[in-house]
C-alpha cells in the first residue's frame, strides 16, 4: 500500500498577492531572505452552497509556466535549507550502509524451477532468480538493472508458467508502474517476440499447456474517453505469438470502469475465476467454463462483503469476510457455485484470515492476531491440522505452495529480524503437530545484516485508548535500557486505512535513528486490516475522524509516559499516511515538532480527478455528494491552514512521475503554508518541498535514490529534534 530528488535552480523570489511571478525573475533575490513567494490565481467554486476559494489551482497543472517555475524555486530553497546541514555526509555515509542490507522473495514454483527475487548490496532494483531442483544454483534469468544506468527501470511483477517452462513479467519506468509485459524462456533466457504495454499491476494466469495465459490491461489513448485510460482494467486471452492488439476479450466490457478484475485458473485448466474488486469493501466472484461459449456468470449475491477463492480437484475453496468480519472459509462445487449450495469449511476465529490456498492436497490459510502473523495448514474438510511454527513475533511477508506440492515457502520478518525465507515440509508439519520451529523449518534464503545488532533492540506492544475509549496498539522499537526520560527523540507513524495492516517490518534505515538513540513506535489506527473489516470500516469514509484521533492519542501517550516530549515527537506518513499527517499538521499542530509528509493527498474536495483517485471513492467519499462534502471538507488539510498559526517544521516529499497520488497536492499545501503560517518564511523551522526526478509512489525506487532521500529526511529530522549526527 505506501513513498523524491531536485533540480537545483538558484535564484528566487519576492511577490505580492496576484502578481505574475515571472515579473520578479530579473530581481533574482538571495535564497536565504526565505521561501518563494507563489504566485496566488484564486479561482472560487460554489459546492453545495459553501464557496471555496482555492488561491494555487494553476499549481495542479505540471505543464503551467508558473507551475514550473515555482517548482525550480521552491526546490533550490529546500537545498539551500538541507544542504548545509551538519553531519549530512554522516548520515548518508551510514545510510548506504544500511541499505546494503538486501532483499529476498519467497520463491514461485513451476516445473523443477524454483524463481525468487533478490537485491545485493547497492544493486538499484531486485534481480529475478531461477534454481533447477531445490538445491541447485541460483542463476540469473532477469536483471533489470541492466535496462538503465540509473536503476529507474524496474520489475513491477512476475508470473511463471505451471511446469516452470515461461515467466512473464513487466517492468516500468521512473517509477511510473505502467507496465510493459514480455515473456522470458526459463532454460534459455531469451525473450519471446511477444509485449503488451498498459498492463500496470496486472493479474495472469498461464494455461496449463504453455500455450498462452489470461492477463488484465488497460486501454490506450483513443480508445477510451480522454483521462479513462487509467480505468477501464479488462480481462484478456493471449496465445503466445498472437498480435495482442487481436488478444480477445473475456471480460470488462460494460461493467463499471472503475472495477478491478483479477483472474485465477483451475489446476486442469478448465473454470476461469475472475474476482472484481468494487472498492476497498466489496468483490464479486464470476466463474467462466472455458469448455463452453458461455460467458462468466456470477456466484456472489452483490452484497458489500470480500470474496476471493482457489481451486482444486472441481472445487472451489472461498475465503470472505462474509457476515464474519475476520473472514471464514467456503467450499463449493465448480458445476454448482451459486451462493445457496456454498458449505463453510473454516469457520471465523479471534485472528483475522489474510488469505486460504490449496497446498499439497491441504489449505494453508495465513492468519494476523494484534498485529502479528500466523500460518496454520487445514485438511480440505476444514479440520486443523497444524500450526506452522514461526521463528519469532513477527510478519510472514509471502507465502507460496502449488496444490501438488508437499512443501511451501514463506517469508518472515520483524523489526530486529531482517528478511528470511524458510521452507517447510508439510508432511512433517502434519505428522509432528508440537515440533520447535528449528525442526519444522529449514532456512532455505536469508539477508545478512552485519552492520548491525539487532539483538542491542528492544521490542514492545503497548496499548492506549483513543478519544472515544476504543484500544488501539502500537509497537515500540529502542535500544535497550533507553530510560524513559521524557526528551527521547521519537518518530512516530502510522496510516489508518484501506484494510492495510503495519505489522513489524524491517526498517533499514530506521537503525541510523535508534543508534543515535532515538524511538520509533509505529501504532495499529482504525482502518487498517489488523482486526478485521470492522476495524476498517471504523476508520473510512464518514468515520475517518476515528484515524486522526487515533494517531493523536498515540502521541499523547508518548508523552505521557515519559517517552519523549512534544520538543523531541516527529511524525511520519506516506500516501494515505500522508493525508493522515496533513490531518496532524492541521488538528494538532502543538503535538509534533517535525513531519514528514510523503506522497500525500491533502486537497481531499479535489482529490477525486488526478491519476486514479477515483478508485478510492469508496474509501473516502466524493465531495460531488453533498453528505460526502461534508465530511471530507471537515478535515480536508488544504484547507485547514490557519492564517497566523504556528505549525511544526515540515517536509514534504512527493515524486514527479507519481500515477497514483498526483504531485500537486505537495506543491499546493506547501504554496498555502508558506504564505499563511507564523513559521512559513521561517529558517529554524521550516516548511520545505522536495521533487523527487523520475520517482513515482515508491515502488519501484531505486535504491540510489533511497540513499538520497532518506539522507534528506534524516538531516532534517535530526536537526529540528536536535539529535547530534
Amino acid at each position: 500500500m505506501l513513498i523524491i530528488f531536485f533540480v537545483l535552480f538558484v535564484g528566487v523570489i519576492g511577490l505580492v498577492h496576484g502578481e505574475d511571478s515571472r515579473a520578479a525573475d530579473s530581481e533574482n533575490p538571495a535564497i536565504s531572505a526565505g521561501p518563494p513567494k507563489a504566485k496566488i490565481s484564486p479561482v472560487e467554486d460554489t459546492l453545495h452552497g459553501h464557496k471555496i476559494v482555492d488561491p494555487y489551482r494553476y499549481l495542479e497543472n505540471p505543464g503551467d509556466p508558473d507551475t514550473k517555475l515555482y517548482v525550480e524555486r521552491e526546490l533550490a530553497y529546500t537545498r539551500s535549507i538541507l544542504d548545509p546541514l551538519p553531519g549530512r555526509d554522516k548520515i548518508n555515509s551510514r545510510l548506504s550502509q544500511l541499505l546494503e542490507i538486501g532483499t529476498v522473495g519467497a520463491p514461485q514454483m513451476g516445473g523443477p524451477y524454483y524463481f525468487h527475487t533478490r537485491r545485493e548490496g547497492l544493486q538499484n532494483q531486485p534481480v529475478l532468480y531461477v534454481r533447477e531442483g531445490l538445491n541447485g544454483d541460483d542463476r540469473v534469468l532477469f536483471d533489470v538493472n541492466t535496462m538503465s544506468s540509473d536503476g529507474t527501470v524496474a520489475l513491477d511483477w512476475w508470473y511463471a508458467s505451471e511446469d516452470g517452462k515461461y515467466v512473464a513479467y513487466g517492468t516500468s519506468v521512473s517509477g511510473s508502474e505502467l507496465s510493459t509485459l514480455r515473456v522470458i524462456e526459463t532454460a534459455t533466457s531469451k525473450l519471446l517476440p511477444d509485449a503488451i504495454e498498459r498492463t500496470r499491476a496486472a493479474s495472469l494466469a498461464w494455461k496449463p499447456d504453455n500455450s498462452g495465459f489470461f492477463y488484465t490491461r488497460y486501454p490506450k489513448k483513443g480508445d477510451v474517453a480522454e483521462g479513462q485510460e487509467v480505468y477501464h482494467r479488462h480481462v484478456f486471452y493471449h496465445a503466445l505469438g498472437d498480435d495482442p492488439s487481436r488478444d480477445t476479450l473475456i471480460f470488462g466490457e460494460g461493467r463499471d470502469p472503475e472495477n478491478w478484475p483479477n483472474v485465477h485458473l483451475s489446476e486442469d485448466g478448465r473454470w476461469l475465476l475472475i474476482d472484481e474488486e468494487q472498492g476497498w469493501t466489496k468483490t464479486e466472484l464470476f466463474l467462466k467454463d472455458l469448455i463452453s461459449k458461455n460467458p462468466p456468470v456470477k456466484i456472489t449475491t452483490d452484497k458489500n462483503y470480500r470474496y476471493g477463492g482457489d481451486f482444486f480437484e472441481g472445487k472451489l475453496f472461498i475465503t470472505t469476510n462474509e457476515d464474519a468480519p475476520r473472514y471464514r472459509v467456503f467450499v463449493t462445487d465448480t458445476k454448482n457455485p451459486r451462493r445457496e449450495n456454498w458449505k463453510e469449511i473454516i469457520p471465523q476465529s479471534d485472528a483475522v484470515l489474510q488469505g486460504a490456498s490449496v497446498t499439497g492436497g491441504n489449505l494453508l490459510a495465513q492468519y494476523e492476531h494484534n498485529a502479528t502473523s500466523e500460518l496454520k495448514l487445514f485438511a480440505l474438510d476444514g479440520k486443523k491440522l497444524a500450526d506452522i511454527s514461526l521463528p519469532a513475533i513477527g510478519s510472514v511477508f509471502a507465502a507460496s505452495g502449488r496444490y501438488d506440492r508437499d512443501e511451501i515457502f514463506f517469508g518472515f520478518q520483524s523489526f530486529t529480524v531482517p528478511p528470511s525465507v524458510y521452507r517447510v515440509d508439510l508432511n512433517k508439519v502434519a505428522a509432528n503437530k508440537a515440533v520447535s520451529s528449528s525442526e519444522q523449518n529449514a532456512l532455505w534464503a536469508k539477508v545478512e545484516a552485519p552492520s548491525i545488532d539487532p539483538s542491542a533492540y528492544d521490542v514492545e506492544q503497548v496499548w492506549y485508548k483513543s478519544k472515544d475509549g476504543i484500544k488501539i496498539p502500537m509497537f515500540i522499537v529502542s535500544k535497550k535500557g533507553i530510560a524513559k526520560n521524557g526528551k527521547n527523540p521519537t518518530l512516530l507513524t502510522g496510516y489508518g486505512g484501506f484494510n492495510v495492516s503495519l505489522t513489524p517490518a524491517f526498517n533499514r534505515s530506521m537503525y541510523l535513528w535508534m543508534e543515535h538513540g532515538g524511538i520509533y513506535a509505529v501504532a495499529n489506527l482504525r482502518g487498517g486490516a489488523e482486526f478485521g473489516e470492522d476495524w476498517h470500516r471504523a476508520g473510512m469514509l464518514d468515520k475517518k475522524q476515528n484515524v486522526f484521533d487515533d494517531f493523536i492519542a498515540a502521541g499523547e501517550y508518548l508523552a505521557a509516559q515519559k517517552y519523549t516530549d512534544r520538543g523531541h515527537l516527529a511524525i511520519y506518513g506516506g500516501s494515505n499516511g500522508g493525508l493522515l499527517m496533513g490531518a496532524m499538521i492541521t488538528q494538532r499542530p502543538d503535538l509534533f515538532r517535525a513531519v514528514v509528509c510523503a506522497v500525500p493527498l491533502l486537497d481531499m474536495l479535489r482529490y477525486q480527478n488526478f491519476q486514479i483517485a477515483k478508485l478510492w471513492i469508496p474509501e473516502y467519499g466524493s465531495a460531488e455528494d453533498a453528505k460526502q462534502f461534508d465530511w471530507l471538507y471537515a478535515y480536508s488539510p488544504y484547507h485547514h491552514v490557519k492564517a497566523g498559526q504556528e505549525y511544526p517544521a515540515i517536509l514534504f516529499m512527493t515524486g514527479d512521475t507519481d500515477t497514483r497520488v498526483d504531485p500537486m497536492h505537495a506543491k499546493k499545501m506547501a504554496a498555502l503554508m508558506q504564505k499563511e503560517a507564523k513559521n512559513g518564511a521561517s529558517k529554524d523551522k521550516p516548511i520545505l518541498l522536495r521533487i523527487e526526478t523520475k520517482a513515482g509512489h515508491g515502488a519501484g525506487k531505486p535504491v540510489a535514490k533511497q540513499i538520497e532521500e532518506s539522507t534528506d529526511m534524516y538531516s532534517f529530522l535530526f536537526w529540528q529534534l536536535g539529535v547530534k549526527p
